[in-house]
């Protein structure tokens, strides 16, 4: 079989297989292409009739959000007289998520080459924040689009210092901002503008706790212009500001990021953290990794000293762990 035999051509909308003729009993898998904004795959099985399916490749993006698609598609056999054509009523606003999700039988077996051409009419994506589909050839891409530019000028307005009206002072320098931002996306920033308090007055916010770079991180997170680096390495400082000004969605961001890199180097900082700030399952995984997996033992000096400053609920938290594992052996 040659290399272009599992190939399939397509346009923006439509994808075509040229498939050589097919022995009794086979199973055979296009290679991907793409189609919107998915990979897909076409499959044919001849035994004593002919399957046809079509169907997204497996990826983040297809259990997230599956493609919903109308499609309409066809077989045909140009060597057969009058370059016989087999047609399928037609598939509407169908979910598609597996290779058993449009499964065509055509009881008519075609001799020689055959052609499958499948049209997509419409590919619709349920938004990540709930709502009806919306075809991604529409007001999807419009609203993404447009999405993208507003928070690439957000980001602008940060960087560049554009009409600031608002100073955020940290502990080692000062950055402009903007009121209206900062209210719209915290309410504890909104209720110091709103009422008579000495930061509306003096048109300054004083985050003496952070750092210049952490704040800078902050600012840029509520502006949309997210940095990985710039996140990660101050992930423990945006916990505390995310917490201070009622920002669930960062707090959320830094809850999961430090569940994944739990050591020996912070499992102590970080089980404080999750204690100070409620994070039950950052709290129940430092534990496991100390008391289930015996690293207490191997934390010495560095653990004594968390003993003598660490909250006392926490400690009676750390020893009742450390007597229900004991208890189970």
């Amino acid at each position: 079989m040659s290399e272009r035999a599992c190939q399939v051509e397509t346009t923006p909308r439509l994808a075509q297989w040229r498939i050589e003729s097919l022995a009794s009993y086979t199973y055979r898998k296009s290679d991907p292409f793409k189609i919107g904004l998915w990979n897909w795959y076409l499959a044919v099985e001849k035994s004593k009739q002919l399957s046809v399916k079509l169907f997204p490749e497996v990826s983040s993006l297809t259990r997230e959000q599956p493609p919903i698609a109308s499609f309409v598609i066809k077989v045909v056999s140009p060597s057969s007289p009058n370059c016989k054509t087999l047609i399928h009523p037609g598939i509407r606003d169908r979910q598609l998520k597996n290779s058993d999700d449009f499964v065509w039988a055509i009881d008519t077996l075609l001799p020689g080459r055959f052609i499958i051409d499948v049209e997509f009419l419409d590919l619709k994506i349920v938004p990540s924040s709930g709502g009806e589909p919306s075809s991604i050839w529409g007001s999807y891409q419009v609203a993404k689009h447009s999405a993208a530019t507003a928070l690439t000028t957000l980001g602008r307005m940060l960087a560049d210092g554009i009409h600031t009206d608002i100073t955020i002072n940290a502990r080692d320098g000062s950055i402009g901002s903007h009121r209206a931002v900062l209210a719209a996306r915290s309410p504890v920033f909104r209720s110091m503008f709103s009422h008579d308090l000495k930061e509306k007055e003096l048109s300054a916010v004083d985050i003496c706790d952070m750092s210049f770079e952490a704040c800078r991180a902050f600012l840029d997170f509520i502006y949309g212009n997210f940095q990985a680096d710039e996140f990660l390495g101050h992930r423990l400082a945006l916990l505390r500001a995310a917490d201070k000004y009622d920002l669930s969605d960062l707090k959320e961001a830094c809850h999961e990021s430090l569940l994944e890199d739990i050591d020996a180097k912070n499992v102590l900082e970080r089980l404080q953290t999750a204690h100070l700030h409620r994070l039950p399952e950052l709290k129940s995984s430092c534990m496991r990794y100390l008391v289930a997996f015996g690293k207490i033992n191997e934390l010495g000096e560095d653990f004594s000293v968390f003993l003598q400053t660490a909250d006392r609920e926490l400690i009676a938290e750390i020893f009742q762990e450390v007597l229900a594992a004991w208890k189970g052996f």
